[in-house]
């Protein structure tokens, strides 16, 4: 798939490459999934609409919608390649949606690192049609094709008509053109240019208490009451995460009646990258 890296563009692309990666992780191999060169009238009869919000904006900026052949030919490959042969329609349905929004979840992540905020979500099921144009995203599963169309605002598509250049980290510069102060006690900390203005940004941080992996068959399975059993003992340290990268382990503790970690080990940088999720 070509890329554009410059312009509105990128948006489509990432979603298209976001998605191939999400059917990927279900079925063993990436499909192909190309997406078409221009926008286009936007269908508005027998669509399964998917509608998402970011905290960029108040109002919604993200749609993607689906053919009943398209979400059905996702969702039932998906569910054939767990071993579920005979899934109804609502489980197909739900199917198709989960990898909707492991997608746009995939997408949302590429946007908090491109324009250097964190990008959050809140999605809509089942939304009406967008009166925007989209562009056609192309599925290859086996030797058939099907459509999906996404539809951004254009707020969003605004973010990169400025220069790639524009949208660039500063470069880093050397402490010594940095200026480093020192007092009677040494050396203060000073942060290159560029990284200084980065100090604020809030990131999401994150408990692991355990994981476990399930077949798509016992997903659909649990209930309210159903126990999931995780990877870790009750005696282990939990993880702290940052950025999806594991950077500290401790235990829990309870402060003014909330959880709290008290930290134990900060771990080395080389463990930081077997860790990365």
């Amino acid at each position: 798939m070509a890329s554009d890296t410059s312009g509105p563009g990128w948006l489509f692309e990432q979603w298209g490459a976001k998605l191939a990666q999400s059917l990927g992780a279900m079925l063993g191999e990436e499909p192909r999934v190309t997406v078409g060169p221009e926008a286009a009238p936007t269908p508005t009869e027998g669509l399964l609409w998917w509608r998402e919000t970011l905290n960029l904006f108040p109002e919604p900026c993200i749609w993607v919608g689906a053919p009943e052949a398209s979400w059905r030919q996702i969702g039932n490959a998906v569910l054939v390649s767990a071993g579920i042969e005979d899934a109804d329609d609502e489980n197909i349905k739900s199917t198709y949606q989960e990898i909707v929004s492991q997608s746009l979840a995939g997408l949302s992540q590429a946007l908090s690192s491109r324009l250097r905020r964190e990008v959050s979500r809140k999605e809509v099921l089942d939304s009406d049609p967008p009166s925007l144009p989209s562009r056609v995203i192309q599925v290859y599963l086996g030797e058939t094709h099907t459509p999906l169309y996404l539809a951004l605002a254009q707020k969003l598509l605004q973010f990169f008509e400025e220069p790639a250049e524009k949208l660039a980290p500063e470069p880093l510069v050397s402490t010594k053109d940095a200026g480093v102060e020192t007092d009677s006690i040494g050396p203060t900390r000073a942060y290159p240019r560029g990284l200084d203005l980065l100090l604020d940004v809030e990131l999401p941080v994150a408990v692991s208490f355990g994981r476990a992996q399930l077949p798509i068959k016992d997903v659909i399975k649990l209930t309210t009451g159903s126990i999931v059993e995780l990877n870790r003992s009750v005696a282990e340290p939990v993880e702290v995460i940052v950025n999806n990268i594991v950077i500290a382990r401790g235990e829990v503790v309870v402060v003014e009646g909330n959880f709290g970690i008290r930290i134990k080990q900060i771990i080395s940088r080389k463990e930081r990258l077997r860790t990365l999720r």
